[in-house]
């Protein structure tokens, strides 16, 4: 096995940000890619002008890629938010705008996994606070990820750069995918595994790997130290995507790394060219 055998996507909010959104999904195609992921592109517009969202579709669409997968609103990302869910008032207020808007245009093109980030801990609000209006969202969000035939993803990061994020391990975001489950009865919350964050939170990779395998329903990497690409740093990643292939796993593996100093097309000397293309 190896990475050869993976089914790979591009996340085009971390790759190929040197060019405008519209020119991304033609470039990762250039680049040999058959399916692209995003995060929510619009920061400061839950629910943006039609025309904003018919141009991506059709960008998506000429390039000949597939996505993959789709973060719903998220805040200032990146930068310094990490989710608007859990947070009362209007981010919660434009979280729920966003749910449908998201939705919809992932069904559009075929995208069955949408990402809800949890959101920072606010000072001077109780976390229980939170975590009540958060499963509330994200009850909200698994039903309309079910309307359109999607499962709802639920990422840990890491604490090293997301302090005030409350899922830094993947037991806590583990947790959450089992509440909305219960909550919903629709079994369509999983588990993200960031690679990437989880070995910034230094857990036990194999161990994460053989526990919750079952309950993952996407996976992205990136290299650490640094988040560049595999191989420029020391997690073994080809020998973890063979182990999750050999606990079941048989999903997309999102590419979500900095690029380094060269353009994004340059990244990719780790793969060859020909097992880029999603089988």
């Amino acid at each position: 096995m190896g990475f050869a055998d993976q089914r790979f996507n591009v996340n085009l909010s971390i790759l190929f940000t040197e060019l405008p959104l519209l020119e991304r999904p033609a470039a990762a195609a250039a680049a040999g890619f058959t399916a692209v992921e995003l995060w929510w592109p619009w920061i400061d517009a839950p629910t943006p002008e039609q025309s904003e969202l018919d141009a991506l579709k059709s960008a998506i669409e000429d390039a000949g890629v597939r996505l993959t997968g789709l973060n719903f609103y998220a805040g200032r990302l990146p930068g310094p938010d990490r989710g608007a869910l859990s947070l009362p008032g209007e981010e919660s207020d434009r979280f729920r705008a966003n749910i449908d808007v998201a939705a919809d245009f992932a069904r559009s093109l075929g995208c069955t996994a949408l990402n809800a980030l949890y959101g920072n801990r606010v000072e001077g609000v109780d976390p229980a606070e939170q975590d009540r209006l958060a499963l509330e969202n994200l009850v909200l969000a698994a039903r309309a990820a079910d309307r359109i035939g999607a499962i709802l993803l639920i990422e840990a990061l890491n604490k090293p750069e997301s302090p005030r994020y409350p899922l830094v391990s993947a037991p806590a975001a583990i947790e959450v995918v089992d509440k909305v489950n219960a909550a919903t009865g629709l079994d369509n919350a999983k588990f993200l595994m960031d690679l990437y964050h989880l070995s910034m939170n230094g857990e036990d990779l194999p161990q994460v790997i053989d526990a919750y395998a079952a309950k993952t329903g996407h996976v992205q990497i990136a290299d650490n130290p640094g988040r560049g690409a595999p191989g420029t740093g020391t997690l073994p990643l080809e020998e973890l995507l063979d182990r999750l292939a050999k606990a079941g796993y048989e999903g997309w593996v999102g590419l979500e790394y900095k690029p380094g100093d060269g353009p994004s097309a340059e990244s990719f000397s780790w793969l060859p060219a020909g097992a880029r293309a999603a089988r």
